[in-house]
């Protein structure tokens, strides 16, 4: 085969062309930090930083779902612990008011104190979270409780929720945490409904019905009060159930940046050096460049 000055000259160019695309490589490379800049320098990279990418997203998304979810829990077992103090205070003031020997001014002060721990507890059971009621049920946006008169002008309490309304939270992948806002169970105590307990008290505060004070009904309030007390502990369940799954959330997503880190960015020393050898292997090329297409009309002469 006979090698004529042309085909040198396409052969050096050929070959000048493609080192000069492998220094590009590496100065996009060194420049953006990143091991791939568009899909045609490797697809199967680049399919799984995509793929990592949406995976840190959902994550993202996941702890964000967590994280509302404590502050729920936070705020919940605030209000349980604000109810729990207001029944603690009601079944000292039934046992206060069960001694016969009070006057009737003082069984009315007794009252007075009841209706008026009776609007605290209604309060901290229609506890609200960023505009939504955290003892509603599925409905937060409606208030679940309300103080009433019963048929004999005493207070009690109206509940609006239907049984069983938990809130789901999706935590992670087919996790699913139910959040406690079922408030129907904070007011029926073994099937015994607290607008009907706060009836009776007030009936009996009326009358002096002492034993119904000192029996039946104090027991009842102690029922309620450690009703509220079993449900803020179960509260406490989700919200350490909710740590957990936020610590496992952070440990993936640590791990998730770190294999993303791995297929997307580059080592700077190992990038830089690469980068060094072909620019040597590149400056060759245009020097020996200036031996191959010598097209001076004085090569002639």
């Amino acid at each position: 085969m006979r090698v004529t000055s042309s085909l040198m000259s396409q052969t050096y160019l050929r070959n000048l062309n493609r080192q000069t695309s492998k220094v590009q490589k590496y100065q996009h490379q060194l420049s953006s930090l990143k091991e791939v800049n568009k899909p045609s320098d490797d697809p199967l990279t680049v399919s799984k930083i995509m793929d990592l990418n949406n995976s840190i997203v959902q994550n993202d998304n996941y702890l964000t779902t967590i994280e509302d979810a404590i502050d729920w829990t936070n705020v919940q077992d605030a209000a349980l612990g604000q109810a729990s103090n207001s029944l603690s205070r009601i079944q000292n003031l039934i046992q206060s008011a069960a001694n016969g020997t009070m006057s009737e001014e003082e069984h009315k002060a007794i009252k007075h104190n009841i209706e008026g721990e009776l609007g605290a507890l209604v309060d901290a059971l229609n506890t609200n979270f960023g505009g939504r009621y955290v003892f509603g049920g599925r409905d937060t946006t409606e208030k679940p409780f309300e103080v009433i008169e019963d048929g004999n002008g005493n207070m009690t309490i109206a509940a609006y929720i239907n049984s069983d309304q938990n809130l789901p939270r999706e935590v992670s992948p087919g996790v699913t945490v139910d959040l406690l806002t079922d408030g129907g169970k904070l007011v029926d105590v073994d099937g015994n409904q607290l607008n009907d307990f706060f009836s009776e008290v007030f009936t009996a505060l009326d009358s002096g019905d002492y034993d119904a004070l000192g029996g039946d009904l104090f027991g009842r309030a102690d029922a309620a009060f450690n009703n509220m007390v079993d449900k803020r502990a179960e509260v406490g369940a989700v919200f350490n159930r909710l740590e957990a799954a936020k610590e496992r959330n952070e440990t993936e997503n640590l791990n998730l940046k770190s294999m993303l880190s791995n297929k997307e960015d580059i080592d700077l020393a190992e990038k830089y050096m690469e980068y060094s050898m072909e620019m040597i292997a590149y400056e060759a090329s245009l020097q020996m460049g200036t031996r191959i297409l010598q097209t001076n009309i004085m090569n002639y002469l």
